[in-house]
């Protein structure tokens, strides 16, 4: 049986349908105490849906080069696993005692078999027992929407759904948690550049 619905009545379930939510666009401005750009700051929205959409990255990596980690600070969603490649010809000794993530992975060469999962949100710091002077962060988030501050301190977020959130910003000279900065933040089209000072 073919029903066929009055052009009038087609027109009305149109207009009654909830309009489309359409992703937007969010600029933060990061500078320090001293109204200077900061770059290299991870600039992220928290929220129960942004917790929601979480998926972990298909790939993640840090390379050991010329006794080096890279990259520095690794950003990564809640439940990604990273690999710890090594392409010096001497060994590392990759490990973290974050409370986040507590791993070793003694002396070795090329690629370990098994890369380290981050389940837990916050922040790892990595070092080598080896080689004193390599450090690097891995910055687990409880959100798919986070960028990085260029030179000019500048943060672009794409394609975040409207709604309220909690803006952050941390960067590898903070020395706390306590010091990671908390605004409230009800995101739409109109909302305009959001300026954030570290300490």
């Amino acid at each position: 049986m073919n029903l066929k619905l009055p052009h009038s009545l087609l027109l009305a379930a149109v207009f009654l349908l909830p309009p489309p939510t359409l992703a937007t666009q969010l600029q933060v401005q990061v500078q320090n105490s001293n109204g200077q750009p900061v770059a290299g700051a991870v600039v992220f929205l928290e929220s129960a849906t942004a917790s929601a959409a979480v998926k972990p990255a298909a790939t993640a990596n840090i390379i050991q080069r010329n006794t080096t980690f890279i990259p520095e600070v690794l950003v990564i969603p809640r439940g990604t696993a990273v690999t710890f490649p090594n392409e010096d010809t001497v060994r590392h000794h990759v490990y973290s005692f974050s409370p986040i993530k507590q791993f070793e992975i003694k002396l070795y060469v090329g690629t370990p078999t098994e890369p380290v999962v981050f389940e837990q949100s916050g922040v790892a710091a990595l070092g080598c027992n080896i080689h004193d002077q390599m450090i690097a962060w891995v910055v687990v988030l409880d959100t798919p929407y986070y960028s990085h501050s260029n030179n000019d301190g500048l943060a672009m977020l794409n394609d975040v759904p409207p709604g309220d959130y909690t803006l952050r910003v941390w960067h590898k000279t903070l020395l706390s948690e306590a010091d990671v900065p908390k605004q409230p933040l009800k995101l739409s089209a109109e909302t305009p550049l959001q300026q954030v000072t570290l300490k």
